[in-house]
């Protein structure tokens, strides 16, 4: 399976966040580190209350920390 056409802002929201860890961020939404880690490198695209709970995490709506496409974030 390829990478996802859903892409995401988390880990530069991370470290704008005092640097918050992978982990700190999974306890904060329920999930595992690695499924934070999944996310910031393309591989798993969040179900759709996942993205809200991220979103909501950073206090931003769902379209600042995702984006639909073919737009890699450089």
């Amino acid at each position: 399976m390829g990478k996802s056409l859903v892409g995401n802002h988390i880990r530069k929201l991370r470290f704008n966040h005092d640097e918050m860890t992978q982990q700190q961020l999974a306890d904060k939404v329920g999930v595992t580190r690695q499924t934070i880690v999944a996310l910031e490198k393309g591989n798993y695209s969040p179900s759709l209350e996942l993205a809200f709970r991220i979103a909501h995490s950073f206090d931003l709506p769902l379209e600042e920390v995702f984006f639909y496409g073919d737009t890699i974030e450089k």
